[in-house]
């Protein structure tokens, strides 16, 4: 039922991240080898049950634990056979290179040993001293606390050398952008980066229709035998609706150092407000009256939800600044955010709020603000999300938004210029039908 016409191909460009940087530990594990799964532990949410694996190095005085379900670092490290003095130690020097709350279901976690001079006497592994502790951050990045001379631990970074390369993938819409996005082989995290830059004008909800068209040119990132590790920006997207080919280009204006997504004549994509923000979720209830579900009786709805699985990022729409966040009655967890003098944004049902979200906060528009729940009087896990415009409840589906910045003068030629070479690259890249996947 699915069908896409599909154009895939890599070609180099110059440039990498970063230098690698040596670590100076032994049994440092490579960040392919240590790839961490994507389901990130947040406060609060409700996870798969991950049975935690520990795996003995081939290397003496050399192990490797998994994250469990529940797990803290410390946790882990003294599962492990750490001492929970020299565990905390390791920790607070970790903690400058990476944030131990954002530990990963599933990620590895090494740890090396020594022998104190007790265990040569005693000839036993049972007195270990740690002297590392290494994960990866991201397939491109492993952070580590080593023990110094001075016994104490510093944290080290290395950034892994990766090739950074071109992808080309376009489909037709059969059913819907998602699932023609996943047959025709593009991932799903540069999928919902094309949501996200199109959600300003388009609504996926209504306006998405059987034989509609997407293609997107975007980054790869490969290890030095040419394994796909990770995705990148796009830096050109098409869609073509009911007939009508809207293209987008990334660039940066010299002017202010901001990039941006701007259309072929030089128009921002971005408004004041995103009109759905959160991504791959579905209309559930439209503005206006309804029987609701709860009460039984016919009220008017003010606001648009949006059903997605319970821990779903919510996005600010806007810039702004945090008018109330807390519990709200049947809105249950609920923040409002005053984006202009004119609109303001309501999210309601939420499970949880983000970290430092809170009243007064200045929040950015797509910063994740919460998480989706089914707090206050609510039927299941849904995002209600209300726009307000001069203190009245407006429909956000078909609210008129303020554009962004316009391109003049001697920034939109050099912008032109730009986008007619961009034209170009994407051109010259033949159709492929083979799609290269991440290596796990």
């Amino acid at each position: 039922m699915l069908g896409g016409v599909l154009a895939y191909t890599l070609v180099p460009i110059d440039g990498t991240i970063a230098p690698s940087i040596a670590l100076e530990a032994n049994q440092q594990t490579t960040a392919e080898e240590q790839h961490a799964k994507t389901d990130q532990v947040t406060d609060g949410d409700t996870a798969p049950s991950t049975q935690t694996t520990e795996q003995v190095s081939t290397q003496p005085n050399s192990k490797t634990v998994s994250v469990g379900k529940g797990d803290t670092l410390m946790k882990v490290l003294v599962r492990a056979g750490a001492d929970p003095q020299e565990s905390h130690a390791a920790i607070t020097a970790l903690s400058s290179v990476f944030d131990p709350r954002r530990l990963k279901i599933g990620q590895d976690i090494t740890l090396n040993f020594s022998k104190t001079d007790l265990a040569e006497k005693t000839k036993t592994n049972d007195i270990l001293q740690l002297v590392s502790v290494s994960l990866n951050q991201d397939v491109d990045k492993q952070v580590a606390a080593i023990r110094s001379p001075d016994r104490g631990f510093k944290a080290k970074e290395t950034i892994i050398e990766l090739e950074k390369k071109m992808a080309r993938v376009g489909g037709t819409i059969e059913n819907s952008l998602f699932l023609s996005a996943a047959q025709s082989g593009l991932p799903n995290q540069v999928t919902l980066q094309l949501i996200r830059i199109f959600s300003y004008d388009v609504d996926f909800q209504r306006e998405i229709q059987a034989g509609d068209q997407f293609e997107v040119y975007f980054e790869r990132f490969v290890d030095e035998n040419g394994r796909a590790l990770k995705e990148g920006r796009i830096q050109w997207a098409s869609m073509t609706l009911s007939g009508q080919k809207i293209s987008l280009y990334r660039f940066k204006t010299k002017d202010d150092g901001f990039t941006d997504y701007y259309d072929q004549k030089g128009r921002s994509v971005r408004k004041t407000l995103m009109r759905t923000p959160i991504d791959g979720a579905r209309l559930t209830s439209r503005f206006g009256k309804r029987k609701h579900p709860i009460l039984g009786y016919t009220k008017m709805h003010k606001g648009a939800d949006f059903g997605a699985p319970r821990g779903t990022p919510i996005m600010a729409a806007g810039n702004g600044t945090v008018e109330m966040a807390g519990r709200n009655g049947a809105y249950g967890n609920y923040i409002r955010i005053r984006h202009t003098s004119e609109y303001k944004t309501a999210y309601a049902h939420m499970k949880g709020f983000a970290k430092k979200v809170r009243k007064g906060s200045r929040v950015k528009q797509g910063q994740i603000i919460g998480y989706v729940g089914t707090t206050g009087r609510s039927t299941g896990p849904h995002l209600h999300y209300e726009v307000h415009k001069n203190g009245r409840l407006i429909n956000p589906l078909s609210v008129k938004l303020p554009a962004g910045r316009k391109l003049k003068g001697k920034m939109l030629t050099t912008f032109k210029s730009f986008a007619g070479q961009m034209d170009k690259a994407v051109a010259a890249l033949p159709a492929n039908t083979k799609v290269a996947k991440l290596a796990d």
